[in-house]
């Protein structure tokens, strides 16, 4: 006997432009078939007039701090969770918010709503060497010693490197290099950046991400592009990345469907001339938590909470919507969330970016066709992460990671001001083969594991 089938849905087959109409069955947290008439189980979910999807990955978030949470819950875990997303991707833009060490020890004590795995963050390596100048530049000594860190942790499992290049710019392109010295050449890994500069400095910052791909000749993500150059020079920035490409050089991206980025107020993101670049206002920056929740910058305000309250995540409302539906489009281009939360507050992103991309993009939009957009969130992300063999796909002997929606009602609710909604439209989420969400509601937060380099 089957533990569970679902019977009634269109079944999603995104490598063939099609659906089909076939009952899918699952066994010990597999895919044990496909077909019709399928035997008995345990479990019958029906998805009549729902899409039955491989479950939606996400290449780029940011995990819970346990600093935090102090181990008690998980906080963006659940908002992936409840948006269809199986497998995340933390540890970008060179921020671990633990050892990944201590969040697999974490996930395989009491399970995670969804399944996890994790760059080595080179801003984080940076602090665990010492080194808490942002400004500064690193020792030698220090960088010898963050590549042995970097190769032990891609030795226990970690997929590759992240760099948080605009969160410390006294990072030098030789101590970009210098971390790596003991991985060169590694096709089994992943290389992700968050830029040197966005706005009118995107274009260089861009050069310096494929040069150092280039140098260490390791496949190279450049993350959340849509915060890098959606403000008004998105078409360069694609055509530079198509001109890398065309070289011979392994580049993507990822990028979120919101025209407002967020990250630390205290951060070197809102260095000197910060505002003035991205032409911007301190009017577009929005506070996210207390004592001043939901409420627009001054001059004097900006200022005082860099000061007071620097770890406090802004929204910044100045991104050009024609540039993220330019992002959305491309065909390099998968999709990912760069979510982040504390304390339930920051960017709705987190918890509303792959039914947006689906509802708004796709479905009203149509930026690019169904199944294009599909590929984006479920089979380009596999590939990438080395995952193709076991998720990505509706195929027997394949993980039974699912999403099954309801395509004419998917949408996001989350909104700026409650940036935790569920969204619209997601029926059920299945996890390692054990239903984890139904309709708005998590039936089991426990079902995810955290994923080894492959």
């Amino acid at each position: 006997m089957l533990d569970s089938k679902i019977i009634n849905g269109k079944l999603i087959d995104a490598e063939n432009d099609r659906l089909l109409d076939l009952e899918l069955g699952i066994k010990d947290g597999k895919i044990a078939c496909i077909g019709k008439d399928l035997p008995d189980a345990a479990q019958v979910i029906d998805a009549k007039g729902h899409m039955v999807s491989p479950g939606f990955i996400d290449i780029h978030m940011h995990e819970e701090d346990f600093a935090v949470t102090k181990k008690q819950e998980w906080d963006i875990s659940k908002c992936m969770l409840r948006m269809g997303v199986t497998t995340a991707v933390i540890g970008n833009c060179g921020s671990n918010r633990q050892h990944p060490a201590e969040m697999e020890a974490e996930v395989a004590k009491k399970g995670c709503p969804v399944n996890y795995l994790s760059y080595i963050g080179h801003n984080f390596l940076r602090e665990q060497v010492g080194n808490r100048n942002t400004r500064a530049e690193s020792t030698p000594e220090q960088i010898e010693q963050m590549a042995r860190m970097v190769k032990d942790a891609v030795d226990d499992g970690a997929i590759g490197v992240s760099y948080g290049i605009e969160y410390a710019q006294g990072m030098t392109f030789e101590e970009e290099l210098g971390i790596c010295k003991y991985i060169l050449g590694r096709k089994d890994l992943l290389l992700s950046a968050h830029y040197r500069r966005d706005g009118d400095l995107a274009i260089p910052s861009i050069d310096e991400m494929a040069q150092l791909g280039r140098e260490l000749d390791i496949p190279f993500q450049i993350s959340h592009l849509s915060s890098c150059s959606a403000y008004g020079n998105m078409e360069e920035a694609l055509e530079r990345i198509e001109h890398y490409r065309k070289e011979g050089l392994d580049l993507t991206v990822d990028a979120y469907p919101y025209n407002a980025f967020s990250t630390d107020i205290g951060s070197d993101v809102f260095g000197p001339g910060a505002l003035e670049r991205l032409g911007a206002s301190y009017a577009d920056v929005e506070l996210t938590d207390e004592p001043y929740e939901h409420v627009r910058c001054t001059e004097e305000l900006f200022y005082e909470v860099r000061k007071t309250h620097p770890h406090m995540y802004v929204i910044c409302h100045v991104m050009r919507e024609d540039d993220i539906a330019l992002a959305m489009a491309h065909p390099l281009v998968m999709v990912a969330s760069d979510g982040l939360y504390r304390n339930h507050k920051g960017h709705p992103r987190g918890a509303g970016t792959f039914p947006r991309f689906l509802g708004r993009y796709v479905r009203d939009e149509k930026v690019c066709d169904f199944y294009t957009g599909i590929r984006k969130i479920t089979s380009m992300p596999a590939q990438r992460l080395r995952l193709d063999s076991r998720k990505g796909y509706l195929k027997e002997g394949f993980d039974a990671d699912i999403t099954i929606f309801d395509y004419e009602r998917i949408y996001d609710n989350s909104t700026f001001e409650h940036p935790q909604l569920a969204p619209e439209g997601i029926a059920w989420v299945i996890v390692d083969g054990k239903p984890a969400v139904e309709g708005k509601e998590i039936l089991d937060g426990t079902c995810g594991r955290y994923l080894r380099r492959p």
